[in-house]
């Protein structure tokens, strides 16, 4: 089974469905991992009822970063602000599939981190890891 969610990685990282930016957008965040330079940027359109309705990633980094960017990207439109902020590590590791080590557990919270920033509207370098809890 890893090796199906192996090659989704793969595919995401080099066939990415939501890479882009959105221009207006209501929230928007990017932060960085230091530890290995992955940088993701999330721009979201939101609704009069705080429904998600486009989003978009850029950035650079490993297959694992920006997979998981790709996927959160397309579970996050259509739901709306509290459902976002309801999501976990737990919701990150299953839409990737495959077991992470700690330092690629990093590349791949790094978008629910910036996301969660956006959604929750704090400022750059307020984004705490608790976030991603």
């Amino acid at each position: 089974m890893d090796d199906l969610y192996r090659d989704q990685i793969i595919d995401r990282y080099k066939n990415p469905r939501f890479r882009g930016s959105l221009d207006p957008h209501d929230i928007t965040y990017e932060d960085d991992n230091p530890l290995c330079g992955d940088r993701i940027r999330i721009d979201i359109r939101v609704d009069e009822n705080n429904y998600i309705t486009e989003a978009a990633y850029s950035g650079r980094g490993c297959s694992i970063s920006q997979a998981s960017a790709d996927l959160l990207v397309e579970q996050i439109i259509g739901k709306n602000l509290e459902e976002v902020k309801a999501l976990t590590k737990e919701d990150i590791l299953e839409m990737l599939g495959i077991e992470l080590g700690p330092v690629r557990l990093k590349c791949a919270l790094l978008s629910l981190k910036v996301v969660k920033a956006g959604v929750y509207g704090l400022a750059a370098g307020e984004a705490a890891d608790h976030l991603v809890a």
